[in-house]
């Protein structure tokens, strides 16, 4: 099996005489019938097309799904507060509920809000220690607070023209 032993090199034998014989892989280009490949390319291109396919339906039906999600959390929020202080909400960024639970107070009082922001707004001011970022939101929940308030004062005003008339 070794060829040339007799100058003392060892060589490997010529490829035509190794025992057994290997199988020769047919060539991908000239199998079937010698299309060029054109049925591997073809058969490829189908497995991608396919699979965009499938993802773009997967993708497709997140997006719809988030988008009801989303819509549903829209009217909720909007059914839970009237127009006017969803309005406010929006506009000064956070909602009554949030404001009440920052200032820790559970009925809309005017002298019960001032107390707890004057308390929360010396205990959170950055020269004794405190956080801006908690002092700049105990007073964007007393702005929502002040807000609730005159939206109530204005509601009742109308209320009290409409019992005249």
């Amino acid at each position: 099996m070794w060829g040339g032993e007799e100058s003392g090199a060892l060589r490997p034998a010529p490829l035509a005489s190794r025992w057994p014989p290997r199988p020769s892989l047919p060539d991908p280009v000239t199998a079937g019938g010698g299309s060029g490949g054109g049925e591997m390319a073809k058969y490829l291109a189908q497995i991608i097309l396919v699979g965009a396919q499938v993802v773009g339906r997967a993708f497709m039906r997140a997006l719809r799904q988030e988008f009801a999600a989303s819509r549903a959390a829209a009217d909720a929020r909007g059914r839970s507060e009237r127009p006017q202080s969803a309005a406010a909400s929006r506009i000064i960024g956070i909602s009554l509920q949030e404001a009440q639970q920052i200032l820790n107070v559970s009925n809309l009082n005017p002298e019960e809000i001032q107390k707890n922001y004057d308390h929360l707004f010396k205990v959170n001011d950055k020269s004794v220690g405190g956080s801006f970022y908690l002092q700049s939101k105990v007073v964007r929940a007393k702005e929502r607070l002040d807000e609730e308030l005159r939206i109530q004062a204005k509601d009742e005003k109308e209320k009290g023209w409409k019992a005249e008339t």
